[in-house]
């Protein structure tokens, strides 16, 4: 056989360039078969006047450069000029060329056949393999050939060869016999066939990779085939991986990518896709598919998990198209398209496209509609979630008409008769509607007419029950919103949870449980913080419950390094210290509160918590519980018991004189610590808050000069306490902040500090010679408030910038 393969051949190239490789002859050749200019065998054999036979093309291409060098028409095998290029077919050679070729054809068809076991070697494999893809290139009718002789399941073996060129050779010959072949297409259709082939597109970087994708592409343009395709575990990932790779080369990324829009003529397959990242083609079907299309392609969006980056561009691509849906489909198409848009609005990026696209008219009028085009009440939970997505979104929701009669998401009646579906609704869908409140009211630009709505429907009352709800979701969503409110109605939330219900302690009970922290626990502490802090039937109701020495421990704990919460770890400390620095502002009319300091020693913890750098409002907080301990501090100073003057310092002077008494406050002239009477000095707080001062936040500022102040307050020692200023640095601080005019509140403040600073007359002699400090009292002397300018006054006569005999302002007690 070896013999018959390579006894005969010739090495001339073809005019085709797919026709270059050897060819083998069964039968003899003759050389009338031949062109004298291509010496291949000629296909269309056409004879000159002069009898000379030549391939069509070749002498075409003949005449061609004759007449365009300007050489006269001859005849290229004897040079003999010819009067005329007409072409005569040679009808009979081409008959006999064809059948001749049918026959050596079938001949090294059934040859290679005979190679295509796995006996053979590698060469042979590959020879037989090349000849087969030779012929079935020659003709379609070939291809009939080599179905019939079952050449193609020889060939789907040769994928499972050991050899990877054999394997590469393989899947290059079956794409060419199944190539405008549909009936060698369903030969692959059955077996394994087509997920071996997919197998080869694990493959990295490799020819069989390469070859695998052409077939699959040839393959996918059946449409038989293309369920098939899908229905492969793997094929379309690793198809939709192609389309994106960087590795493979140009062609075989284009063919996956012709593979794939192939493939979409199944909505399986498009459902794959999907899933793997490849979006657009259930969009497409979404836009511009049949109704049937549409409502199944929505209900699988519905049911997709995509990244916040995905749902923009979902949104901006068939948002218009599931609003109008939402409009005007029927209950099964709305239900599709609210179960969608729920998918794609849960991101702020995207709310705001589906924003506006209008989504906002229709949302609202599904949830109010009653009769018979009413949503069913699951369905109106899922309008709910979606209104609630979106109301996050930072949006003029003001500007925004949602009803017939210009009413907007915050208008009064549209507020109401959220508060009324609220009432009468059941506990899934009223957290969803507590959550649209929630989102209307943490933006400063709507929360003024939501509060206002709430007001007039007499709902605080009601909305302050849901915390003690059962279920999480809906407890959390009325804390959230009960915390953005309290900022507005702190009384009247202070007030409805004063009473004997137990919201109050509901509010507790969410901040003791020992978990990791949570946006429930944040938001109840949240919620206590922004109540009045002079409130004092709610101080003692919360001292009554243990709500303070339970706020000292979470914090004592979060110091300690003891919980766990990520993000909201920091709202939670800051809530948890405003609360607990809530007990010092009632220690004039409570002694229980002012037991509960001594106990838990919470100046010395106050101090502490000065130095939480990056934490402003722990520190803000920090500081006016300071303040108010320390002017609590000359009320609990125990001042020394002096003897009484006997009878003869009553006649001579000399004997009246008090013994000394050491170990007294410099600054309360008694007996301090900071644990029993909150003595600044005795805890060293002067210095930590002196350090604030400098604080780039305002308010930390007010907060640190206010506790400060209580050094120089009447009632202390002044001189005493301007000389503890001075030994902590604090006179040039104090100073500065007086000198940058930060806020009205700063300057009123240190412009009381500095005046009593100024009756050092030390200080005063230094100051008179700062010009600056000078023009910042005659500015307060001339712009502030009545009581500052008093204020200003006196210290202008301290550095004799005033005559003390000046009577400006009128003497008012």
């Amino acid at each position: 056989m070896a013999e018959s393969w390579h006894g005969n051949y010739d090495t001339g190239s073809q005019s085709d360039d797919s026709y270059k490789f050897e060819r083998l002859h069964i039968e003899p050749i003759y050389d009338a078969f031949f062109c004298p200019l291509t010496k291949q065998v000629m296909r269309d054999p056409v004879t000159l006047e002069n009898g000379q036979t030549f391939e069509r093309e070749a002498i075409e291409k003949w005449f061609r450069e004759c007449k365009e060098s300007g050489r006269k028409l001859a005849c290229p095998l004897t040079l003999k000029e010819l009067k005329t290029a007409d072409l005569k077919p040679s009808i009979a050679l081409r008959n006999t060329i064809e059948e001749w070729n049918s026959r050596n054809d079938a001949a090294q068809l059934d040859m290679a056949r005979k190679s295509l076991n796995p006996s053979s070697s590698e060469s042979e494999v590959l020879l037989a393999l090349k000849y087969v893809q030779q012929i079935c290139q020659k003709s379609r009718s070939n291809k009939y050939v080599a179905r019939n002789a079952g050449l193609i399941p020889m060939i789907v073996d040769m994928l499972k060869n050991g050899s990877r060129k054999v394997r590469c050779k393989a899947l290059e010959t079956l794409k060419t016999v199944v190539e405008e072949d549909s009936d060698n297409k369903e030969i692959l259709a059955d077996g394994d066939t087509v997920r071996t082939i997919v197998k080869f597109l694990s493959h990295e970087q490799s020819k069989e990779r390469e070859e695998a994708v052409s077939l699959l592409y040839e393959l996918s343009k059946s449409e038989a085939l293309c369920e098939k395709i899908g229905s492969i575990n793997g094929a379309i990932l690793m198809l939709v991986g192609m389309t994106t790779s960087k590795s493979d080369n140009i062609l075989t990324v284009d063919n996956a990518e012709k593979t794939l829009e192939n493939l979409e003529k199944c909505e399986n397959n498009v459902r794959q896709m999907a899933e793997n990242g490849r979006l657009q083609p259930l969009l497409t079907q979404i836009r511009e598919g049949p109704p049937e299309t549409k409502l199944s392609m929505s209900n699988f969006l519905g049911e997709l998990v995509l990244d916040n980056d995905i749902k923009v561009l979902v949104a901006k691509s068939v948002g218009s198209s599931l609003i109008n849906i939402l409009r005007s489909g029927n209950m099964q198409s709305r239900e599709a398209a609210l179960k969608a848009l729920n998918q794609i609005s849960s991101c702020e990026a995207s709310a705001k496209v589906l924003i506006e696209a209008g989504i906002l008219p229709s949302l609202v009028k599904d949830l109010f509609t009653v009769g018979t085009n009413q949503l069913p009440m699951r369905l109106k939970e899922v309008a709910a979630t979606i209104l609630a997505n979106v109301v996050i979104s930072d949006y003029d929701f003001d500007s925004i008409l949602v009803g017939p009669d210009h009413q907007t998401l915050v208008s009064e009646d549209i507020v109401h008769n959220l508060l009324h579906l609220i009432s009468n609704t059941g506990p899934a869908i009223e957290s969803k509607l507590l959550q649209v409140l929630v989102g209307l009211t943490n933006s400063p630009s709507t929360v003024i007419s939501v509060v206002a709505a709430i007001k007039s429907s007499g709902a605080i009352i009601s909305l302050v029950q849901f915390i003690e709800a059962p279920q999480k979701e809906l407890r959390v969503a009325s804390i959230k919103l009960l915390q953005n409110l309290s900022p507005h109605v702190g009384q009247e939330l202070a007030d409805a949870l004063r009473g004997t219900v137990g919201q109050l302690g509901s509010l507790i009970k969410v901040i003791s449980e020992n978990i990791s922290i949570t946006d429930e626990q944040a938001a109840a502490i949240g919620l206590l913080a922004e109540l009045p802090e002079r409130d004092l039937g709610l101080a003692r109701q919360m001292l009554d419950d243990g709500a303070f020495m339970l706020v000292y421990s979470r914090v004592v704990k979060i110091r300690q390094g003891g919980s766990k919460g990520g993000r909201f770890v920091t709202p939670f400390l800051e809530g948890l210290v405003r609360v607990l620095a809530r007990v010092t502002h009632v220690l004039a009319d409570e002694q229980d509160a002012i037991a509960l300091c001594r106990e838990l020693n919470l100046a010395a913890l106050f101090i502490d918590l000065l130095q939480t750098n990056g934490l402003d409002t722990v520190q803000m907080s920090s500081a006016t519980a300071l303040e108010n301990l320390s002017q609590e501090s000359k009320n609990l100073t125990r001042l020394p018991e002096l003897p009484t003057p006997g009878f003869c310092a009553s006649i001579f002077p000399c004997f009246s004189q008090q013994p000394a008494i050491n170990g007294l406050c410099r600054l309360h002239r008694g007996t301090c610590s900071l644990k029993e009477n909150f003595c600044l000095l005795e805890g060293q707080a002067v210095d930590k808050l002196v350090a604030l001062l400098d604080h780039p936040n305002e308010k930390v500022v007010e907060a640190a000069l206010a506790a400060l102040s209580t050094l120089l307050d009447d009632g202390v020692d002044i001189e005493q306490g301007v000389m503890l200023l001075c030994e902590a640095e604090g006179v040039k601080p104090i100073l500065d902040v007086l000198l940058e005019k930060r806020t009205e509140n700063l300057r009123r403040r240190a412009v009381w500090v500095v005046e009593r600073l100024l009756r050092s007359d030390e200080i005063a002699y230094e100051v008179s010679g700062d010009p600056n400090v000078s023009t910042a009292l005659v500015d307060a002397f001339q712009h502030a408030d009545y009581r500052t300018r008093q204020i200003a006054e006196r210290a202008l006569k301290h550095v004799d910038r005033l005559p003390n005999f000046s009577g400006v302002f009128p003497n008012v007690g």
